[in-house]
């Protein structure tokens, strides 16, 4: 009993101390990625409010897998966290490796983006109803780029499809870099794709934003409207979130979302995040587990609906 008591003690001592050295975020992308700005405007600020360097660590590499190797396997302690997306959830769902709900301790949601649905200029639709009626009249016609097989591109107009009961043709690109310049271009007609992707090429006026996929109009993307006015059900958002090693105490679990909020309550991040295609988001960790159990069992779902087996 007496050493019950005692690892007791140390436990809640532990949460108390935290943090006691620098933290480390890991980020599954590049330097300049979606992920690491978003990590970095908070991470700048989470510095500030936990007294610790929070330093930004970029594993990209194997769809994301890398960095949720080496999270998994960090010290539970709270001195290695992740940055976390939908791109990400979608990997270790494609490969049934370190899936997100159950192999992590979920910490909170931290920004939110839309997708926006575009097409070339030469695709004579400028709403989705006019999309809708333009490839009924042609299936299979309508060429539509993604970033790959099973990214959230692909899953974006695979979703589409079903909801408008039109039939496009796939064209898959090693990357949505790649989709999008082509879209650009004219060599495709549509595209799913997240907001600070592609906002480049609707200013230039190579694409035209169709609509966006949240539940309501987005200061994302001003002007643009929701899928959902014409195809109601049809809502999907990008995300950003922070996890921790699984077995991360509860305490420490508990700081780290209280600083989190801290930060993201600021005006001058949300505005700092709405500048790279983001909103500020806060949740519970509860909220967050709960969050990412559903987006999990969702996407799982659409992936085998579009016939897409695990790797």
């Amino acid at each position: 009993m007496a050493g019950i008591s005692t690892v007791g003690t140390q436990h809640a001592a532990f949460g108390q101390d935290f943090p006691n050295r620098p933290i480390r975020l890991l980020t599954a992308t590049a330097a300049g990625s979606g992920s690491d700005v978003v990590a970095r405007i908070i991470g700048g600020k989470l510095t500030e409010v936990l007294g610790k360097q929070v330093v930004v660590d970029n594993r990209a590499g194997v769809n994301g897998l890398i960095a949720a190797e080496i999270l998994a396997k960090a010290a539970p302690d709270g001195h290695t966290i992740g940055i976390v997306t939908l791109t990400q959830l979608l990997s270790t769902v494609l490969y049934q490796r370190f899936p997100m709900d159950r192999d992590f301790a979920p910490v909170s949601r931290v920004g939110s983006t839309p997708f926006v649905i575009a097409a070339s200029p030469k695709l004579p639709a400028k709403t989705i109803a006019e999309l809708i009626a333009y490839a009924k009249g042609r299936p299979g016609q309508v060429l539509y780029a993604s970033g790959g097989q099973g990214s959230i591109g692909h899953l974006c107009m695979e979703v589409f499809q079903t909801a408008a009961g039109v039939n496009f043709t796939h064209v898959p690109y090693k990357s949505s870099i790649l989709a999008v310049t082509d879209l650009g271009g004219g060599q495709v007609q549509l595209l799913c794709s997240a907001v600070p992707t592609i906002h480049a090429t609707l200013q230039s006026a190579k694409a035209r934003a169709l609509a966006i996929t949240s539940r309501e109009p987005s200061k994302l993307a001003p002007g643009v409207p929701t899928v959902m006015a014409t195809l109601p059900g049809i809502e999907m958002d990008g995300w950003y979130g922070i996890i921790a090693p699984l077995g991360t105490p509860p305490k420490v679990v508990a700081k780290l979302n209280g600083a989190l909020a801290q930060v993201l309550g600021q005006s001058e991040i949300q505005e700092r995040l709405l500048t790279v295609g983001a909103e500020a988001v806060t949740s519970t960790p509860e909220a967050f587990g709960n969050f990412l159990r559903s987006e999990m069992q969702r996407w799982g779902k659409v992936m085998r609906d579009a016939g897409i087996k695990p790797q």
